[in-house]
């Protein structure tokens, strides 16, 4: 590897493993707010995937999610249970949609809310002068992941439903 290579790789990693320290951090403080809502780390994935995109097929969830079928179903029987999806048949009798209640997508925003928090708390603690120098820096990683999702497959797009078969030219 070449030099400027190394300082490239060298300044990432530390970059990450900053990241990886916040988000430590971040865990610790949120573990409090987080004791009372009643449902996994697994059911919280399928909620966030659902409130990103809508609606998904329950094959398209598992698949999302890197599980089973049935797992993905009893995933899904939970977060109905608790009011926070919904499952419904597609027009092919054989697919099973679900959706995101309005539960789920307040429950997603409460988390939402506690991150926005917990920044507004640390970016508190940071020096005037500095906060210019973490505003660059975030809008450089914005157009990072702008022009990673650009070049991005389209398929590993998260996409409602509608969207999807439309684009594979099929029908749901």
């Amino acid at each position: 590897m070449k030099p400027k290579q190394q300082d490239r790789s060298a300044a990432i990693e530390r970059i990450v493993t900053a990241l990886q320290q916040l988000m430590l951090r971040q865990m610790r403080e949120h573990a409090p707010d987080l004791v009372d809502i009643d449902i996994t780390m697994a059911q919280t994935k399928a909620l966030y995937l659902l409130v990103a995109v809508g609606e998904l097929r329950m094959s398209d969830l598992a698949a999302r999610l890197g599980v089973t079928s049935s797992t993905a179903t009893g995933l899904v029987d939970r977060l109905v249970e608790l009011d926070l999806a919904t499952r419904r048949e597609a027009a092919d009798r054989r697919q099973v949609v679900i959706a995101a209640t309005d539960a789920a997508r307040s429950l997603m925003e409460r988390f939402r809310e506690l991150n926005e928090a917990q920044m507004r708390r640390l970016l508190a603690h940071v020096h005037p002068a500095d906060l210019p120098v973490i505003e660059r820096a975030f809008a450089l990683i914005l157009t990072a992941a702008d022009a990673a999702a650009d070049r991005a497959d389209p398929a590993d797009r998260l996409e409602p439903v509608a969207a999807s078969h439309s684009r594979k030219g099929t029908h749901p």
